[in-house]
């Protein structure tokens, strides 16, 4: 599949570009009643870890340790030194607590390496990708989910809305994370997997790969057997959407069995985002946060 056929798929659906918000340094866009900002309190990163929950254990079938069980929230250490993106819905009654229906936790660089590393670490070498672009700045993303009602395509604007005027407000140069494929069977999802192996691979400069006691292959079916469309379709939304800024997925999937996905390395050089996508999310973080 060229890359002209890939965009085309990946681009085919219409979309509402997300108006900026008034500059007030952590709203960063609108679409009717949604709104994307970061989390200000402890109370709304709360919220979000009780939306978390709903998504990864009791929809995805994930098991946390036996405190966030009990507590009916998805906690880590690294929500402690992460910002938290989120999308309210004003529309809802309630508290602003009630309003969050979707959320991403951001982590940059700098904060990573003083306070133990990135949460990707664990599965993906990616040591030697930060060593290679010591001039770069880069920025993880992670713990993506939407609920239900609201996996429309709005709301992945306004997330995408967020996370593109938080990488710019900061001076990232390159944003990654895992991406999952529900289940830990990598093999149901071999048509998936082997296109993003053969059309969207990391190289060069940018090549990584999962830690090789965790590494499972990718290329489960070679790239002649490999119907682009059908694949397409097989994405999950979140990948779709990597791939339609212009992501590489890295070497190597790592099945998680904690939160019973197969997951992939997304790596997103901010350079890499076509002119199409700079121009939608605009250019100037300044027009969403000062």
């Amino acid at each position: 599949m060229t890359l002209e056929l890939l965009n085309r798929n990946l681009t085919s659906e219409k979309t509402q570009s997300p108006a900026p918000a008034p500059a007030n340094g952590d709203t960063f866009g609108r679409i009717g009643t949604l709104e994307t900002r970061l989390a200000r309190t402890d109370r709304e990163i709360d919220a979000a870890q009780a939306v978390r929950y709903r998504v990864f254990v009791e929809e995805m079938g994930a098991t946390l340790n036996s405190d966030a069980m009990r507590r009916r929230r998805d906690v880590d250490s690294y929500d402690a030194i992460c910002d938290h993106l989120l999308v309210i819905d004003h529309a809802i009654e309630g508290d602003i607590e009630d309003q969050i229906v979707g959320t991403y936790r951001l982590l940059r660089q700098e904060v990573a390496l003083a306070n133990g590393g990135f949460y990707s670490a664990s599965e993906f070498d990616i040591e030697p990708l930060l060593a290679r672009h010591p001039d770069k700045q880069f920025m993880e993303l992670g713990r993506s989910c939407v609920l239900p009602d609201y996996r429309t395509k709005r709301t992945v604007e306004l997330l995408w809305q967020g996370n593109w005027a938080y990488s710019l407000k900061h001076g990232m140069n390159a944003m990654f994370g895992c991406a999952s494929f529900p289940g830990v069977y990598p093999e149901e999802h071999a048509l998936a997997l082997s296109f993003l192996h053969h059309t969207v691979s990391t190289k060069g400069d940018w090549a990584v790969s999962a830690l090789p006691d965790l590494y499972r292959k990718m290329d489960l079916m070679p790239f002649e057997g490999v119907n682009a469309k059908k694949a397409l379709m097989a994405l999950p939304p979140l990948i779709k959407g990597y791939l339609r800024l212009g992501a590489m997925i890295g070497d190597g999937a790592v099945v998680d069995h904690a939160f019973n996905t197969t997951d992939v390395l997304v790596v997103l050089p901010i350079a890499s985002i076509s002119s199409r996508y700079v121009n939608y999310y605009g250019a100037d973080a300044g027009r969403f946060a000062s």
